[in-house]
């Protein structure tokens, strides 16, 4: 029984992964719904365990219930994009004057090797090659998260990888690469937190985020 248990748990598990990566990375359209027959021959898990997912999903905001008609996901708006911006820049604000303050050497080497990837990635970009954005954007989120990994909460580091997600989203479905601007912004952060520079970090931040939004915005794809 207990061996069912763990199963049952893992394919859970696995399917809540996916099909949040798959809303994350638009691979699952804004507000397409969601049928359970379908989701079940995707992703391998029984009725009632996809209507826990689909219902923890609703509660992180990524998914609709819409009552007796089921679910989809979320969609997507200018407004909600500026609303989940604007709590970025709160948040990682925040988080990045305290990180700045308490980092050690163990912090710097996660800073540094989280930038040399998404650096590499944003060059091979640049010149060209956008065969692999999903991954440039998992990078773009470690090298943030690695900024603010020594700000010493929890509560604030999950919160704040949970609005980034949405951010991310919203990036994703219009797929907005800045280009040398992006890469530059990214380089000052870097050299910021090397300097313990909040200061810096935080301007850098503002115009990275607002540039980001408004870039996204230029492409049409969000209404």
């Amino acid at each position: 029984m207990a061996d069912v248990m763990a199963q049952a748990e893992t394919i859970g598990d696995n399917a809540y992964r996916r099909i949040r990566s798959d809303i994350i990375f638009g691979r699952i359209a804004p507000s397409q719904k969601l049928r359970l027959d379908r989701l079940r021959e995707t992703y391998g898990a029984s009725v009632s365990t996809l209507r826990e997912i689909l219902n923890r999903l609703t509660s992180e905001g990524l998914v609709v219930a819409e009552g007796q008609r089921g679910f989809e996901a979320a969609p997507v708006s200018v407004h909600n994009l500026r609303e989940i911006a604007a709590l970025r820049l709160l948040l990682e604000g925040f988080a990045l004057e305290q990180s700045f303050a308490a980092g050690d050497v163990e912090w710097e080497g996660r800073v540094v090797s989280a930038h040399h990837k998404l650096a590499a990635l944003e060059q091979r970009m640049r010149d060209g090659d956008m065969s692999q954005t999903e991954l440039w954007k998992r990078y773009d989120w470690e090298f943030h998260q690695a900024l603010i990994s020594a700000c010493g909460s929890k509560v604030l580091t999950d919160t704040h990888a949970a609005v980034f997600d949405k951010y991310l989203r919203y990036q994703m479905i219009a797929l907005s690469f800045r280009g040398d601007i992006a890469a530059r912004e990214h380089q000052v952060m870097l050299n910021a937190a090397l300097a313990r520079d909040a200061a810096t970090a935080k301007q850098t931040l503002e115009r990275h985020v607002s540039g980001g939004v408004e870039h996204a915005l230029a492409t049409g794809t969000i209404k």
